[in-house]
């Protein structure tokens, strides 16, 4: 029997990969569902590559401009996510949750209910929303694989271990282009730079997150999340090759580390086939960067964004939406041009530190209008600010 599955966010790169492995095996696959923002073409295109009969376009200017591109009748094009239950009568066997930022948080909510296993790429949601998507997952009884290499990672090494057996979780860091570059020179960093990550093939945001560290800081948010865990027991390690992904260090002496070449499909392809023992061509193991691994601690002078850990509550609360909110609003305007590298690291810090925001700190999220709303409220403030 084929497997069902729906793609959240399919083009994305994330859901490229996946229609990739797919595109090999197309006999054990239906794709039931697949969705866009604004990129209606290359879904349609997906569409009648994989056969598809039913798309989601958010983006009300490019579902109105996909229904005069595509004028058949073999497909349905819908505009939001209110006709899931008509879309997916039973649940699908699996989804991928790949769809960027904090609008990928209102989907994957909405979806849990239509399938039996969820496999999430979308970092906001689980930084977030995890106690929302927490019970959903519970409450229709949803299995979930995280899709993050070092998220992937950790999961795969735990393999269904108690959370008490866990001593310490290491998450590895490439350092991004600026491992290597004194801090004496951050004030030189050009865009250009902060694009070229050595290791990984990325959007612009994720890309620039990878340079400043903030991405770890909110891996760090997602282990503590999925793994419920303190955050005394997650560190940060700087490890160039980006070979190893993650370490689990055990209560009972023993430890344990998982490497894969950089390429997001390696965990995509495992959360597919999870459990069903097919094989991924890939390379022999590089025994050179085993021998050379080089893991270190983060120089937090030089990446002063992972000290936001420390002022990070117990729980989970609102304040990690204003961190995501802050962040993204910061490095969409270097993205731009409208602020340096150093100016924006800088603004991260203060901003998220203004006393307005500390409140949040106190409220656990209970709704995604609530984080939506909440979004909204930290850009207009930081428009106040003139920024």
């Amino acid at each position: 029997m084929k497997k069902k599955i729906a793609i959240l966010g399919s083009t994305s790169s994330i859901g490229k990969s996946l229609l990739n492995i797919i595109k090999k095996d197309k006999k054990k696959f239906n794709i039931e569902l697949l969705t866009a923002n604004t990129n209606y073409k290359d879904l349609i295109n997906q569409a009648k590559q994989f056969n598809v009969k039913n798309l989601v376009i958010t983006d009300p200017m490019s579902f109105e401009k996909s229904k005069k591109f595509y004028k058949g009748n073999k497909i349905n094009i819908f505009k939001n996510f209110e006709n899931l239950k008509s879309i997916l009568p039973k649940k699908v066997d699996y989804v991928m949750s790949a769809i960027s930022g904090i609008g990928g948080l209102l989907p994957t909510y909405k979806i849990i209910k239509h399938t039996k296993l969820i496999a999430i790429a979308n970092k906001e949601a689980i930084v977030c929303g995890w106690p929302i998507i927490k019970n959903e997952l519970k409450k229709n009884k949803t299995k979930f694989i995280p899709v993050d290499s070092e998220h992937f990672s950790i999961f795969s090494l735990l393999n269904g271990k108690n959370k008490n057996d866990i001593e310490k979780i290491y998450i590895t860091a490439s350092g991004g282009p600026f491992i290597n570059l004194p801090r004496n020179r951050f004030n030189k960093i050009k865009l250009i730079d902060a694009l070229k990550h050595p290791n990984w093939s990325m959007g612009k945001k994720i890309t620039i997150d990878s340079a400043t560290l903030m991405n770890k800081v909110f891996e760090v948010i997602e282990a503590r999340n999925i793994f419920n865990v303190n955050y005394k027991k997650i560190t940060i390690l700087t490890h160039p090759k980006s070979y190893v992904h993650a370490i689990v260090k055990f209560n009972n002496g023993l430890s344990k580390f998982l490497i894969h070449e950089p390429d997001m499909k390696i965990p995509i392809y495992n959360s597919i086939y999870h459990q069903t023992g097919n094989s991924l061509k890939n390379k022999p193991l590089d025994f050179s960067i085993l021998n050379n691994l080089n893991f270190k601690k983060v120089e937090e002078n030089k990446f002063p964004l992972v000290k936001l850990l420390y002022k990070l509550p117990k729980n989970s609360s609102l304040f990690e939406t204003v961190l995501i909110s802050v962040n993204d609003y910061l490095v969409y305007r270097f993205l731009e041009k409208k602020i340096n590298f150093q100016k924006m690291i800088k603004l991260i810090l203060k901003i998220s530190n203004l006393k307005e925001f500390q409140k949040f700190k106190k409220i656990e999220p209970k709704s995604v209008d609530q984080i939506n709303n909440l979004r909204n409220y930290v850009h207009l403030k930081i428009q106040a600010l003139g920024i």
